[in-house]
Order: structure tokens, then C-alpha cells, then sequence
């Protein structure tokens, strides 16, 4: 194999920024000579680490926003200023790289950066897409998006009241991602993964990396078709090194601690991800069921969702938690934590999430039952292959007079909970049994096989 220097190319956000540098490690683990990670200026100034390895170096380019995005921005003039200045100022890294003796040899770009594509094309350089959801996702999005029969490019753009493919499960329209729904507040992303595909169908060899492993979704890539190079490379999770990865957020360890003064698997691990918001209102109802449960709770509440009503209102409730002996506490609630080294924290038995695809992955290679209340985005599709393919988990479903909100009760939670954490017999135990497999065959994975054979074309 030749000398290879990789590009990675990812944005800011903190679900695909971990995923990435896995990737990194992993390709200079399996030979390549170099790896060079890159994200926006905005983006690399906000890493609080940078995980260091033989091989690895990092960079930036502008995408407009150096200083940062607000949340009134129109999403759209955002998402086409990234791709004008972006391909503009991600040129000018390769040429400099190349003018530095670095010469770039494959670029492999992220989910919402079609663009990258475009830019390697040009400067003849090979490509692939590193695709941070499931098989199952990227088929659904090829069964919307390519340009010969996808349903968007053939329809009123109006999905189906269900999505029916080979290899996949049965999935009504609320499943399925939420920016394909009608009216969704997410659309803006729809010409984004429009976008991909028709780059990907102008690439003589399209290639994608998936952040999967073949035992996990072998019939969604056994019956993708033959079009795309599906290429499973995942988990992307740490599993020697806890610290691997990269925090957008600062934490602190008192949560170990506290951790480690309770018993094994009697814990409550709640979080929901670096990107979603919850409602005060759903937050209230989760903060009650846990509550209601007895069962010790580690709670992330990230300081862009506090709310000092919110708050005034979780200090009254944990007055008379033993506030003298943080230690002694039932329940702690932290602004961010490692979430890899709670999940594998032997006091840790259950885990309330968001069902992003990370999150998601990360309970699967550690084991951990999972209750799921999904937000947006793929979520929807993870909660439900979480129930109903692997039987790791439960999803908490909308109370309907309450579905104008989309809040989970209180009830809701304290059933899920107390099933999965085992105070409800018979179905908590086959969801742990079905975690433990999983966890066993995400260790026997055969993804750095299937990166090194992919490496070794790419150097023949």
C-alpha cells in the first residue's frame, strides 16, 4: 500500500465531529500515512481537545461564519453561503497542503457537505461520503433523493403513508426522518441530500462509509442494490480510550465520583444529545417520572437548555436530597459528561435517549438498555429499530392528548424506566439479553477488515 493522505472533511456539530475522528484513528491504525482532520474555524476553535496520534494533523477553512452562526439566521441563506464560501476556502487548504509536500490522495466529506464532493471532483482528487446514520437511514434517503425514481424528485414531494423496502423494517410516515414530513421546521436540509445524490451518481466509483456494522443492519446493506459501494466501517465509538473523541462542551469528573458510590446497574442515564432542546414542559414531565420511580438518576442538562424557572423548581425538589454529600445523592444532574465512560459504568443500567445514531451505537457497544424518546431527524427511525429489530430498548410513546406537543408523560417514563431497569419482570430481562448480544457482536465487527480492504484498492 502507498503512502495515503486522507481528508477528513465534517462540520461543526458535535454528532459528527466524534464519529470523524474515530475515523481518523482508525485509518492511520490500519496504515494510512496520514490523516488530516478539518472542520470550520468556528468549529475547530470550539474543540476543548484535540486527540493526539502519529499521523494526525488538524485544519480549518471558513465557511462564513467565523464567528459563529445565530439562531435567527435563515437557515437557508446559511446552508448556501456554507457552500459558496466553503468551496471557495476548502480549495485553498488542498492547494496549500499540496504546496506544503502533503498532497491530498482521498477526501472523505460528511452528511450536509454535498459540496465537498463537487470540490474533489475538480481538483481530481477521489472521494467518499462518511454517512453518520444508519444503512437504514442512507437507504430511505436513496429511496427519496436519487434522481431516476426517488419519490422527491417524482412526486409532489409528499411521502408515503408507509416506506416499504427490501431489507429494512415496516415504516409508517411518523417514523421516518423528520425533515421528509410535511410542514417540517427542517426542510431547508431537503436540497442538501438532493445534492448528494446527484454527486453521487456523477462519481464513476460512488463510495459510502458507513458508521455501521454488517451484523447489524446485514439485510438493509445486503439489498441496497449494487449502484453505491456501501462500505460498513462502524461502530465509530471509542472503545480503548474514553477520551478519544472531542467535547464542543465543558464537564466535570464529580458525576464519576458520585457514580462510583452506587450500586452496579441501579442507575438512570439521561440524555439528550448536543443538539436538541426539549420543552420545559417535557422536561418537567420527565424530571417527575423519574422521580416517581426511587431509582437514582444522572441527568445532562446542557446550559442552553436551563431555564431559571425550570431550575428554581429541580432545587426545591433535591432540598432534602442529602445536600451536605454530593456522593449520597439520588440524583445529579451535570451540564455535559463523557458519555462513552458513563454508558460502560458499571452502576449504569439504563439509559433515557434521544436515539441520535451515535448515542444510539454507543449503547450498543456498551450494552445498555435503552428507553427512547426521539426529537427529530433520524431519531424516529433509531427508536424504532431499537424496539422492534433489536430489542435493546423501549420507546416512550406521546401521550395522545398531548400530541400537539409531542410530550412524553410522566406515567410514560416511569413505566418505560421501571421496565427496562428491571422492576417489571420478564420483558426487562429479554431487553438486557438482547443488549448483551449486540454489545458481543459489536466487539466481533468485522469494520477494520472492511476499511483495510478498502485502504488497499485505493493504494493498488
Amino acid at each position: 500500500m502507498k503512502n495515503l493522505h486522507f481528508l477528513l472533511i465534517t462540520c461543526s456539530a458535535q454528532g459528527h465531529i466524534n464519529p470523524t475522528l474515530q475515523l481518523a484513528k482508525r485509518l492511520l491504525c490500519s496504515g494510512a500515512a496520514k490523516v488530516t482532520f478539518a472542520t470550520t474555524v468556528h468549529g475547530l476553535s470550539k474543540m476543548k481537545t484535540l486527540p493526539s496520534h502519529d499521523g494526525l494533523s488538524y485544519a480549518s477553512f471558513s465557511d462564513g461564519f467565523d464567528d459563529g452562526t445565530k439562531p435567527n439566521d435563515d437557515p437557508h441563506h446559511r446552508m448556501s453561503e456554507f457552500k459558496r464560501v466553503g468551496s471557495q476556502t476548502l480549495t485553498h487548504l488542498i492547494q496549500n497542503l499540496s504546496k506544503e509536500g502533503h498532497p491530498v490522495d482521498f477526501l472523505v466529506y460528511g452528511l450536509i457537505l454535498p459540496w465537498v464532493a463537487e470540490v474533489a471532483r475538480d481538483m481530481s482528487i477521489p472521494s467518499a461520503l462518511l454517512c453518520s446514520q444508519s444503512a437504514s437511514a442512507f437507504a430511505i434517503y436513496h429511496h427519496f433523493f436519487n434522481t431516476h425514481q426517488g419519490i422527491y424528485n417524482n412526486n409532489n414531494n409528499t411521502p408515503p403513508s408507509f416506506v416499504n423496502l427490501p431489507g429494512l423494517l415496516l415504516f409508517a410516515q411518523e417514523d421516518l426522518p423528520s425533515f421528509l414530513l410535511p410542514n417540517s421546521p427542517h426542510a431547508s436540509i431537503i436540497p442538501c441530500f438532493r445534492e448528494h445524490f446527484q454527486n453521487l451518481e456523477k462519481d464513476p466509483n460512488p463510495c459510502v462509509l458507513l458508521n455501521t456494522f454488517d451484523a447489524l443492519e446485514e439485510e438493509a446493506i445486503k439489498n441496497f442494490g449494487n449502484n453505491i459501494n456501501l462500505i460498513s466501517i462502524g461502530p465509530l465509538v471509542p472503545s480503548d480510550n474514553k477520551r478519544a473523541g472531542c467535547d464542543l462542551f465543558e464537564d466535570s469528573k464529580q458525576y464519576i465520583e458520585w457514580l462510583n458510590n452506587k450500586p452496579d446497574r441501579s442507575v438512570v442515564y439521561v440524555s439528550f444529545g448536543s443538539l436538541a432542546v426539549l420543552q420545559r414542559k417535557q422536561m418537567e414531565e420527565i424530571f417527575h417520572g423519574l422521580v416517581s420511580t426511587g431509582i437514582p438518576f444522572l441527568w445532562v442538562i446542557r446550559s442552553l437548555e436551563d431555564d431559571d424557572e425550570f431550575k428554581e423548581m429541580i432545587i426545591s425538589e433535591l432540598d432534602g436530597d442529602n445536600n451536605n454529600n454530593n456522593n449520597n445523592k439520588q440524583r445529579l444532574i451535570v451540564p455535559w459528561c463523557s458519555q462513552v465512560e458513563v454508558l460502560s459504568h458499571q452502576s449504569v443500567g439504563c439509559f433515557v435517549t434521544h436515539c441520535g445514531w451515535n448515542s444510539t451505537l454507543e449503547s450498543l457497544v456498551a450494552g445498555m438498555p435503552v428507553v427512547g424518546c426521539p426529537q427529530f431527524s433520524d431519531q424516529l427511525m433509531n427508536a424504532k429499530m431499537v424496539e422492534d429489530l433489536w430489542g435493546t430498548g423501549i420507546q416512550a410513546r406521546v401521550n395522545h392528548e398531548e400530541e400537539e406537543e409531542g410530550i412524553v408523560k410522566r406515567e410514560e417514563i416511569k413505566r418505560c424506566v421501571e421496565i427496562v431497569i428491571g422492576l417489571d419482570g420478564e420483558k426487562g430481562e429479554e431487553i438486557r439479553k438482547n443488549a448483551a448480544k449486540w454489545r458481543g457482536l459489536s466487539l466481533e465487527a468485522s469494520s477494520d477488515v472492511n476499511l483495510r480492504a478498502f485502504m488497499e484498492k485505493l493504494g493498488a
